[in-house]
């Protein structure tokens, strides 16, 4: 699992008596962890443990993000369950610092620390499906594309994200939402147990009705909680084939184009999702060669439903007026899965910030218009997703989770190559991101945070905040998973 840095409670010292987080994570590294003991590591783990003199080091501790880059002591590679379990209980008696990775892809890099230890659950791959219970059981490491390749193949689905290469486990424990979140709900919503091994080393099951304290953090809290080893999803009948595919506007058409959206959006039915991106255009196939590297507004739009019913629902999104391009129509679902996979490749400089909001307020059309036209790289992106249906029916309070409110979601996605850019594309976007905040709901998604976001948390959690807490100081009073440097963590303290 790639769990966010948040820390959410207050916890106690050895002595029991209460502290904040900062304590806890300590501001210096701890003592380092002796060769002998990863020596003794390595001889009980089934999997691999990895450290600076050996193979494949450097390659284990890098990030889909490539501005973080950081030296753990030891990465533990595990094979299955009990090598968490043993990893957990080996970093925790070592007092180190603790991260646990999925498949890598947060934001904030907190799949890896500093002097730590990573446990790295990327080779734990099992997928197993029952067609006839609709079920299926994941293991932490596969991704979006991997589990997307194994329901299909039954004409099942469960939703997820919009990036085949993304971990399942982090995605799912921030909430998790795509291209049929609003027919099926968000992917916590699918949920129906957890495996888990907690701070202490015990292994346990989270659902309605084991630990359903612990299972009610889990949809949505982040992995603050307990190290998770095996989900289990409902699937739902969709595919092979769905409708979808892009619909391009040179980015002059912008302002008219989305207030136009904004209409169709609020009359579409749960089974259509349409997001917009506004980006530079990079060079793809479909799009005329004199367009290359102008700026362009694109419609993404899926329909988890019938064909017949997906070109009714469609009609409205493809007649707004003339496009440079229209690729809309029926493919398989795993390839549109994986339809923005060249643009989120790894080993790119990566900023995000995120808002959400109840509408489209014309204030907000011309910030984004202004922002726009005049990006800090040519690989910087504006992504606007529209949520609502299936996932505003389920109460605030029902899940860790509480955005139940929101109709749209903004993630400024600011990319580049070139450490000397960092000041100039991370300014762009916290600029933005305030300017879109007049018009925004307050709330934010725990999984677009960035590590420097100190408010982030209480944004993610928001009136959530408080049970989150309670429910991490019963599972993990000294705040040990993921257990990370104060500059890697916020904190949420509970309140009295």
């Amino acid at each position: 699992m790639a769990p966010a840095p948040q820390k959410i409670a207050e916890t106690a010292d050895r002595g029991g008596n209460r502290r904040s987080p900062a304590s806890v994570n300590l501001k210096d590294n701890p003592a380092p962890i002796s060769a002998k003991a990863v020596a003794a590591l390595k001889d009980r783990i089934g999997g691999v443990v990895l450290t600076a003199a050996d193979q494949g080091y450097n390659t284990a501790r890098q990030v889909w993000n490539a501005m973080i880059d950081r030296r753990p002591a030891a990465i533990v590679r595990c094979a299955d369950a009990e090598d968490v379990r043993i990893a957990v209980d080996f970093a925790r008696d070592a007092d180190a610092l603790l991260a646990v990775r999925g498949g890598g892809h947060n934001i904030a890099g907190s799949a890896v620390c500093d002097g730590g230890v990573v446990i790295d659950l990327s080779a734990m791959k099992a997928v197993r499906v029952d067609p006839a219970a609709l079920t299926v059981r994941v293991e932490p490491g596969v991704t979006l594309g991997e589990l997307d390749r194994e329901t299909q193949a039954f004409g099942l689905a469960t939703p997820s994200g919009v990036n085949s290469t993304t971990g399942i486990a982090g995605l799912t424990l921030g909430g998790g939402f795509g291209w049929i979140s609003r027919k099926f709900g968000l992917t916590i919503d699918n949920l129906i147990s957890a495996d888990v091994i907690t701070a202490d080393g015990r292994q346990i099951k989270a659902s309605a009705k084991e630990n359903a304290d612990l299972f009610w953090a889990l949809r949505g809290g982040g992995g603050n909680f307990g190290i998770v080893t095996s989900f289990a999803f409902r699937l739902h009948a969709l595919g092979p084939q769905v409708m979808a595919g892009l619909i391009v506007y040179l980015l002059a058409q912008a302002p008219a184009l989305i207030r136009r959206y904004r209409e169709i959006a609020a009359a579409a039915p749960d089974e259509l999702a349409c997001w917009f991106v506004v980006r530079t255009a990079p060079p793809l196939p479909f799009l005329p060669k004199e367009v290359h590297g102008t700026g362009i507004v694109v419609f993404a739009a899926c329909y988890a439903g019938p064909m017949d019913a997906a070109e009714r629902a469609m009609r409205p999104l493809r007649a707004m007026g003339t496009p440079i391009a229209d690729v809309v129509g029926p493919q398989p679902f795993c390839a549109w899965q994986s339809v923005l996979d060249p643009l989120l490749t790894p080993g790119a400089r990566n900023y995000w910030k995120s808002h959400s909001f109840a509408g489209i307020e014309d204030g907000l059309i011309d910030v984004l218009a202004d922002y726009a036209g005049r990006f800090p790289s040519a690989e910087t992106e504006l992504a606007f997703v529209q949520l609502g249906g299936a996932i505003n029916r389920v109460a605030g309070d029902a899940t860790a989770y509480p955005h139940r409110d929101v109709a749209f979601l903004i993630n400024v996605h600011t990319r580049w190559r070139d450490p000397a850019e960092d000041a100039a594309c991370i300014g762009w976007t916290r600029s933005l991101f305030e300017a879109c905040t007049p018009f925004a709901s307050g709330g934010t998604y725990v999984n677009f945070i960035p590590e420097d976001d100190t408010d982030g948390v209480k944004r993610a959690y928001l009136a959530n905040g408080r049970r989150l807490a309670e429910i991490k100081a019963k599972f993990d009073p000294r705040n040990f998973v993921p257990r990370q440097p104060e500059h890697q963590a916020h904190s949420l303290k509970r309140r009295k």
